[in-house]
C-alpha cells in the first residue's frame, strides 16, 4: 500500500491540506474572474475582479493603464455591517455608502452569487 500512495501523492501533492488551499484560491480566482464581467466585457487591457471574500466583505479590484501609459490599480472594499455598509477604496478610511449604492452592491452580490452558482457550482 505504502508505494501506491507514495505514486498518488506524487501526482495530486504531498500535502493534502496544500492541495485544498490551492483549490481554494484557484476557485476564489475563477469567481472573481466571473465577478469582474457582471457589468460587461472587461477590456483587454484591464483586469477586472468582484468577489465575496468572507460573509460580510466584498472587493471590487481593477487594474489598467492609462493614456499616459501608468498602470494604475483601484481596490474597493465593502463591509457589510447590521447598520449599514462601509467602503474604502485603496486602502483610506471606511466611509458609510449612500442607500443607492448600497442597493447597488446587494444587486450587484446577487448577480454574481447567481451566476457563480450556474457557472462553477453548478454540478453540485
Amino acid at each position: 500500500m505504502k508505494p501506491f500512495k507514495k505514486i498518488f501523492n506524487s501526482i495530486v501533492g504531498v500535502n493534502p491540506q496544500e492541495s485544498r488551499n490551492k483549490l481554494f484560491r484557484d476557485l476564489m480566482r475563477h469567481e472573481a474572474r466571473i465577478g469582474g464581467e457582471l457589468f460587461g466585457k472587461v477590456p483587454a487591457n484591464r483586469r477586472r475582479e468582484f468577489f465575496c471574500l468572507d460573509e460580510h466583505t466584498w472587493v471590487w479590484h481593477e487594474e489598467w493603464t492609462d493614456k499616459n501609459g501608468e498602470h494604475r490599480v483601484m481596490m474597493t472594499r465593502y463591509d457589510v455591517r447590521p447598520n449599514g455598509v462601509l467602503k474604502s477604496q485603496n486602502g483610506s478610511h471606511y466611509q458609510q455608502v449612500s442607500p443607492q449604492e448600497a442597493r447597488n452592491l446587494l444587486k450587484a452580490a446577487e448577480i454574481y452569487v447567481n451566476r457563480v452558482k450556474q457557472e462553477v457550482y453548478s454540478f453540485v
